[in-house]
């Protein structure tokens, strides 16, 4: 298994990403963080809701254009909690209330239409038993003329869990994450404890916000807060 922490450290820009899993004590472990490039991007905060997270602008008269930056990466259904990267969140709760899948949402999504990076749509869901699912919505080329989708689905494993980011690191393009979602192994820590380890993790200069959550317990941090 991959230690998430050096993983992340030696990649200076993942872009945006998502954890799932369990600690060696069963306890479910979310993550989700956001880094960012432009002003634009960093201007950024997480702000709790009454089912999850979302995004703001942390100074409102530097926002240029809000269409992919601000949206709910965080919510939670009668179904299980989803975590994605843009307003596909609200797609997933949508499919999910009227008793439709994970994929079935996702089939109706694709990359965002930021040419040429095209970055993917990263998403999961944990459903309630503590099994989840991944998915990630990428194009097929550099043109963007088509999209793939892959899903992944996984049972919850004491001490390990599955990291999935939009980016492989830096480039022109950006290039997209490949393969499957990495195996990390999970240690024993709190929402806070985690939260920091995850957060040293992440490039200085480009980390901007990250939630996570251990048990019942969550744990917000934003650069600009």
């Amino acid at each position: 298994m991959t230690d998430l922490f050096a993983y992340l450290k030696e990649r200076p820009y993942p872009g945006r990403g998502i954890l799932l899993g369990s600690l060696p004590d069963g306890q479910e472990a979310t993550a989700y963080f956001i880094m960012g490039r432009s002003e634009n991007s960093r201007n950024r905060i997480f702000e709790p809701t009454e089912d999850g997270i979302r995004t703001k602008a942390f100074d409102e008269s530097k926002t240029t254009d809000p269409s992919l930056i601000i949206y709910h990466p965080i919510r939670k259904t009668n179904r299980g909690t989803i975590v994605t990267n843009g307003d596909q969140t609200d797609t997933l709760r949508d499919y999910l209330e009227i008793g439709q899948s994970f994929a079935a949402g996702l089939r109706t999504r694709q990359f965002e239409p930021d040419c040429p990076n095209w970055t993917p749509r990263i998403s999961g869901l944990r459903a309630l038993d503590g099994s989840y699912q991944l998915s990630i919505l990428k194009s097929a080329d550099p043109q963007g003329s088509s999209c793939i989708r892959n899903f992944f689905e996984y049972h919850a494993q004491a001490g390990k869990g599955r990291f999935i980011s939009t980016y492989e690191g830096f480039g022109g393009p950006l290039p997209s994450f490949l393969g499957e979602p990495v195996e990390v192994s999970l240690p024993q820590l709190s929402a806070k404890e985690l939260s920091f380890k995850i957060w040293d993790a992440l490039d200085r200069d480009n980390k901007v916000s990250l939630y996570v959550s251990v048990g019942n317990d969550t744990v917000i941090l934003n650069k600009y807060q």
